[in-house]
């Protein structure tokens, strides 16, 4: 069976030059994921993609393709048009039912690979032409069963999608929390002022009732970042390359921290230095580059430079963790300001960033509303990470036929 058996290539989508409609640029498909949020509408001027739900983009451009970036569209609504970028294939289904697993035919192993060794263009800006993806061959599955094994994956990614947005108001609670308690000093005002008690009656006694001279809770104290948490720069990993054998630590750099571990991803040699082995659970502040931080969720690795692994041993991680991710807007407007091929920040930036410290049994008790929130986010990131997994061992032994529908829903449900 050809793919163009299967589906049409950048169908015909009715959208009017002129048109203000929901717009896709490449930034904003994912690597590794299903899904991705619809964002602000835009002109179409003529040019471009043109899509609605139920439709696999793919992105077709150097080294966009063989990052595996592309997405299915969902969300826009009944009879609703979006567009995008010229460097999106757009792959329709003929038949609804079709619609799931063309988006994993999309993503197969297999059809990625055919697709980069179809690309034509000079070093850098290659591109794939739809054309040359016409005969890719499928195995022949029944329409039944393509809907099944559509369904089946697509299970998985649902659920990787639900944790992405619990994660998201689990960090929202947690930042509001960190921001009205530390930054803010609600309670304490609150106090000062007279107002009833909006937190548990164990949490609000801990609040000082009064701001000092400085304008901080009474008893609080103001330290530079760096006092509360050490900053770990990465090594130079090409000083440890890996051997040949399968036992090595996967190198995290900048890429990794954003996308995760990947077939590109270097390798070092696990004579690594204890101290820069990443683990899950670690956060990690890349200080140059496009400023980031995270806590770590995909597997044991080496800390390449540019990344700090952040530690402290006297405070939580979910304390430090919230400070650095209270300053990261500043440091990444300072890295902006200075930045010539690659913009950073240094340590002096570090010390000049304050922290509001309250006493170590006060924080402790703290820990018991914001902690939780963490923990489960990081526990829901750890959780997605296994899904995938699941899913990318299943995706080619179900579209081969090597593995049976009914099989791989048993083995779903045990993950889900």
């Amino acid at each position: 069976m050809k793919l163009s058996d299967l589906l049409d290539f950048n169908p015909r989508t009715p959208i009017s030059k002129g048109t203000v409609a929901p717009f896709v640029d490449m930034a904003s498909l994912p690597i590794g994921e299903r899904y991705f949020p619809i964002p602000a509408k835009k002109e179409f001027k003529g040019s471009g993609s043109k899509f609605k739900d139920g439709d696999t983009l793919l992105a077709r451009i150097t080294p966009c393709l063989e990052n595996g970036k592309g997405g299915f569209v969902k969300g826009l609504g009944e009879d609703v048009a979006a567009h995008g970028s010229t460097e999106f294939i757009v792959l329709r289904a003929k038949k609804p039912t079709d619609e799931h697993f063309v988006f994993y035919v999309s993503k197969h192993p297999d059809f990625r690979d055919y697709a980069i060794q179809q690309m034509s263009g000079t070093s850098g800006r290659q591109r794939v032409a739809w054309q040359s993806l016409a005969d890719y061959e499928i195995h022949v599955l029944s329409e039944d069963e393509r809907e099944e094994i559509g369904k089946t994956l697509s299970a998985l990614d649902d659920k990787i999608a639900l944790n992405r947005r619990m994660n998201e108001t689990l960090e929202g609670l947690a930042r509001a929390l960190f921001k009205d308690w530390f930054v803010d000093f609600g309670p304490t005002r609150a106090k000062a002022s007279g107002t009833k008690p909006y937190l548990p009656p164990e949490i609000w006694p801990l609040f000082p009732d009064r701001l000092d001279d400085k304008g901080m809770p009474d008893g609080w104290e103001e330290k530079p970042l760096d006092e509360i948490a050490e900053f770990l720069n990465g090594l130079a990993l090409q000083k440890y390359p890996a051997g040949k054998d399968d036992d090595y630590l996967p190198v995290i750099k900048i890429a990794e921290l954003r996308n995760g571990i990947s077939a590109k991803t270097n390798r070092a040699s696990r004579d690594v230095p204890e101290k820069y082995v990443v683990r899950d659970g670690d956060f990690i502040f890349s200080w140059s580059g496009s400023l980031l931080a995270k806590f770590w969720t995909g597997g044991e690795g080496a800390l390449n430079q540019h990344l700090f692994k952040v530690t402290s041993k006297g405070y939580p991680a979910w304390f430090y963790s919230q400070w650095v991710l209270h300053h990261l807007v500043e440091f990444q407007g300072i890295a902006k300001a200075k930045a010539t091929t690659m913009g950073h920040i240094q340590r002096g930036h570090l010390k000049a960033a304050k922290t509001i410290c309250p006493p170590s049994d006060v924080l402790e008790v703290l820990g018991g509303m914001i902690e939780p929130l963490v923990t489960r986010a990081i526990k829901n990131e750890l959780e997605s990470r296994t899904l995938a997994q699941t899913r990318d061992l299943l995706l080619p032994k179900l579209m081969s036929g090597a593995l049976r529908v009914g099989a791989a829903e048993k083995i779903v449900a045990g993950v889900l």
